[in-house]
Formats: structure tokens, C-alpha cells, sequence
């Protein structure tokens, strides 16, 4: 993965269908920040990104993209890289993917209150840690 040292700030998504999970954070400090949960779908749901973007202002953008345990894509794979494209379409910003298998296990069993948000955490430090 070829990440530009000048993308610092970064917003990841973790895209669901009815809920998309949100988090912030930085290369610098190499940590994620979780942020309310988007709630909403279509148009609305672009509507809260814009906010959020208009926010914080990250220089890039990170989804996550499941797949299934043997690594091989399945519906919501293809969902979660539409998702991708569009955010890149609308906002003009890079976008980066993350491999997500298991964020969602992960945040339920450290008893995350917002699955979203926690796996949108885990899906951005995930991206941190593998930065140069």
C-alpha cells in the first residue's frame, strides 16, 4: 500500500447497509477516534459524510471491506467497494481499503456499546499500523 506521507488525518468508514460506523484519526499519533454513527441510508447517509468531512477535513478516507474468513468476496464485498468509489466520486478525496474480517467480532467482545463506531476505530488503527 503506497500512502502518501502528506495524507496525515484520516476518516474511516465502516459501511453497513442500514448503520455506517464512523471514526478519526492520524497518522502522527497513529490512533483512531470513534464519532457517532451514521444512521441513515442514500442520499442522507452522504449528506452526514459531507458534514463530517466538512468537519474534520481528513486528507484521505479508509473503508473497510469484508470478506469471507477464506478471503474470498461475497455481496457486502462489492457493497462496501461501491461505497468506496462513490465516497471518491463525491468528495474527490483518496480512498483507501482495509481489510475488515473480524472488526465487528472484535469490537463486540471488548464491549463496544456502538459496534460501528468501535469496528470503524479498529478498521482505521488497522490502516495506521501498516502506514511507513
Amino acid at each position: 500500500m503506497s500512502v502518501d506521507a502528506k495524507l496525515v488525518t484520516f476518516m474511516a468508514f465502516d459501511f453497513g447497509t442500514k448503520r455506517t460506523g464512523v471514526a478519526v484519526g492520524n497518522r502522527l499519533l497513529g490512533a483512531a477516534q470513534a464519532q457517532p454513527t451514521i444512521a441513515a441510508m442514500g442520499d442522507a447517509r452522504f449528506g452526514q459524510i459531507a458534514q463530517r468531512l466538512a468537519e474534520w477535513q481528513p486528507d484521505a478516507i479508509v473503508i473497510g471491506v469484508p470478506y469471507h474468513p477464506d478471503g474470498a468476496p461475497h455481496e457486502n464485498t462489492l457493497r462496501a467497494q461501491k461505497f468506496g468509489r462513490q465516497l471518491r466520486g463525491r468528495f474527490g478525496l483518496p480512498v483507501f481499503e482495509v481489510d475488515e474480517r473480524y472488526s465487528t467480532t472484535e469490537a463486540l467482545s471488548s464491549g463496544a456499546k456502538d459496534a460501528d463506531a468501535a469496528s470503524a476505530c479498529i478498521i482505521l488503527e488497522q490502516f495506521l499500523r501498516n502506514l511507513p
